[in-house]
């Protein structure tokens, strides 16, 4: 057995040590450096982030970097560095109405206060390869990119206007009670609507558009206008018990998306809301977030479940990447003396098998 065990160590080295090279790659190539991966490939470090639990930049783009762009594997990576941490308390909620704004749109109105702002998005691209990137240099980017612009004054809130005409159900900001913390208590079902939303904002994001999808395509009866979309910065205040006041410690990128759904309810028609809210800039997240929030609502809105999105024990049992990962990746652990036990029932079923039917052509 020691022996085994010793032979078994080497063998994991020398797999540590060959993973170190493929990731690594040609060392004719320059390496990429920690800046590179988190000023180029943004994106990614803002989906590890989110699904990491953790807003931490450097140390995003570092799990990005070791994972060799498994996205899934490097948000596992930021989580259990994120259980390493010191915990000094709760900052106050995030007021996303006082955003330094950087892209801000409405679908459900064209002239909104404040106007749309279409900030850097993909969307009016063509989805055609740009092959001047495969060798762009400084000089080769577009005159306006360096170009600094004031930040906007804050921007109200587009469903403020509906709910100023009480069409839109009324949603407290600041005066809700003690939200839950998913990351020290485990999830329990029937979960109240912070500890979904907590659930979803770490999900794995792939997860969440397929299931706001399938909402809209009639798993769930979830087709809303997107009432508002914004991203960009807000401050975070941090309220120290030896001062007794609040002072801000940091600035996040968050993306945030505020959906529309129609609801009619007995004796009054109104709209009812869903709420998405990511780090970084992440709005594919953000939407697919506020479409399966509102999915989730069903039950305390009093429709009928029709599809797996309003499912919340399917939706925030699978969501988690982290947890499903390692559930199926189990899979490729020793299972010798499981497999072996069904082997000799299956041979032993056989030969009883193979017996009676001698025994019948006798």
């Amino acid at each position: 057995m020691y022996v085994a065990v010793k032979g078994g160590e080497k063998a994991i080295a020398e797999a540590h040590a060959l993973l170190a090279r493929e990731r690594r790659g040609d060392p004719a190539v320059p390496e990429l450096s920690l800046d590179q991966i988190r000023e180029q490939l943004s994106l990614s470090v803002d989906r590890v982030m989110s699904e990491g639990s953790l807003y931490d930049e450097d140390c995003a783009a570092l799990a990005v970097k070791q994972a060799r762009g498994d996205l899934v594997e490097a948000a596992f990576l930021l989580r259990a560095y994120r259980t390493t941490l010191p915990r000094f308390g709760y900052s106050l909620p995030a007021d996303t109405s006082r955003m330094h704004v950087r892209r801000r749109i409405s679908a459900t109105f064209k002239d909104v206060p404040g106007g749309q702002l279409l900030g850097p998005t993909f969307d009016y691209t063509h989805r055609l390869l740009d092959w001047s990137l495969a060798g762009q240099s400084e000089s080769d980017l577009p005159r306006d990119a360096e170009q600094e612009f004031p930040d906007p004054a804050p921007m109200p809130r587009v469903l403020d206007v509906l709910g100023r005409e009480g069409i839109i159900e009324a949603e407290d900001r600041g005066d809700d009670p003690e939200p839950a913390d998913l990351t020290r208590q485990p999830l329990d079902l029937p979960a109240a609507r912070d500890v979904r939303l907590q659930n979803l904002a770490r999900a794995d994001e792939g997860f969440l558009l397929a299931m706001g999808y399938s909402s809209q395509r009639g798993f769930g009866t979830t087709h809303p206008f997107v009432g508002e979309i914004r991203m960009g910065e807000v401050e975070i205040e941090f309220a120290p018990e030896e001062l007794g006041f609040p002072v801000t410690i940091g600035e996040i990128t968050l993306t945030e998306c505020e959906t529309v759904n129609q609801f009619v309810g007995s004796g009054d028609a109104r709209f009812t809301r869903g709420y998405g809210l990511t780090f970084g800039q992440g709005e594919r997240k953000a939407m697919s977030m506020a479409l399966v929030d509102r999915a989730l609502r069903a039950p305390e809105l009093g429709e009928e479940k029709k599809g797996p999105a309003q499912d919340a024990e399917f939706v925030l049992y699978h969501s988690d990447n982290v947890e499903a990962s390692g559930f199926v990746q189990h899979l490729k652990l020793p299972h010798y003396v499981d497999f072996q036990s069904e082997l000799v029932l299956v041979r032993g079923l056989r030969r009883a098998m193979r017996e009676e039917e001698s025994g019948h052509d006798s």
